[in-house]
């Protein structure tokens, strides 16, 4: 028996519960974790209350990134060996505990240079970045993008990576404190949305040009008005709906000035090029290691107060990354 956290029921972060649950052994192609950290993602709200498409049958185990130690491997299993120090970043939930059974074709190695608390913290979220600056519209030096949530889990990074690759970053964030934050991981121009109109303020840094691209994770609220920042030919990139669903996108909408319109997600590595995932990997780390991506991890809780750290990351209290630590509870 090991400790876990567990959804029995659809509701607020009070709903979370803390018990002892069964780990088998690995079956076929199964690895057996004992975990160092565990990374929280905003799914993760979505999941817990029932609003995400892939929300998994009550009761479940929540959390679908994390990094630890192999402990034991199934038959078939040639990736990793026990010993070995993974992370991981998957739609199949069951992080949020002492040790877990994860497929083995979802686990990447972590090089000695980053640590485990640092991979648990970047894998989604950085790979996330990957496919949204490579994928979702390829950045390149030059470019001029507007990141909205300039601060959060997955806009730190993009900020800081697509600066690295010699973009103009415009980043929109809600408070002074995460605007000091966006300026240090690579905002050129930094809009404080709440007191400003983002769009007018785009328009006015971009000489009335408009921006090569928008990455959106919030979805309802900004949609329109990231539309209207786009210049001629620009891409839309959605990845996240944090204020709703924006409504149906009429072609006149994208008609006039020949936009992209696209939704990026990390299922394109973790559910449809598992080679490019492990590839996007060692991207991901190399860049960690070397300094190019600096992880925020923000803020830690216990495993056992993950009812402490939903209700954090659901009022937007937090910025970079938040992980959950076992054994210190």
């Amino acid at each position: 028996m090991v400790k876990a956290i567990r959804v029995p029921e659809h509701g607020g972060p009070e709903v979370l519960i803390w018990e002892d649950i069964e780990i088998p052994d690995p079956k076929e192609g199964e690895i057996r974790l004992k975990q160092k950290a565990i990374g929280l993602n905003f799914l993760d709200v979505y999941m817990r209350q029932g609003l995400h498409n892939t929300s998994p049958p009550l009761p479940y185990t929540p959390g679908m990134e994390g990094a630890g130690v192999v402990t034991a491997v199934g038959p078939g299993v040639t990736s990793c060996k026990v010993g070995d120090v993974v992370a991981y970043a998957s739609l199949q939930v069951g992080a949020y505990a002492h040790e877990r059974i994860l497929s083995a074709d979802q686990a990447v190695p972590v090089p000695s240079s980053v640590e485990p608390v640092e991979a648990a913290a970047v894998i989604f979220k950085g790979l996330t970045a990957h496919v949204l600056i490579h994928k979702g519209f390829k950045v390149e030096r030059g470019h001029t993008i507007l990141v909205h949530a300039a601060a959060g889990g997955v806009g730190y990074l993009v900020c800081q990576w697509a600066s690295a690759m010699g973009a103009t970053v415009i980043g929109t964030v809600s408070t002074e404190e995460k605007a000091v934050q966006a300026k240090e991981d690579g905002c050129e121009h930094v809009i404080l949305y709440k007191d400003e109109n983002f769009v007018e303020r785009v328009m006015e840094i971009t000489l009335g040009k408009g921006v090569d691209a928008v990455y959106d994770s919030v979805g309802k609220d900004t949609f329109e008005g990231s539309l209207a920042c786009l210049k001629f030919g620009g891409s839309m990139v959605l990845f996240g709906l944090a204020s709703g669903e924006p409504e149906p996108v009429r072609v006149s909408q994208i008609a006039l000035k020949s936009l992209n319109y696209t939704f990026s997600s990390i299922a394109y590595y973790t559910d449809e090029d598992r080679d490019a995932m492990r590839i996007a990997a060692e991207d991901l780390f190399s860049n960690v290691a070397k300094g190019v991506l600096k992880v925020r991890v923000n803020h830690k809780y216990p495993l056992s107060q993950a009812t402490q750290a939903h209700t954090a990351i659901e009022t937007r209290k937090t910025t970079g990354s938040v992980v959950l630590i076992p054994g210190e509870e």
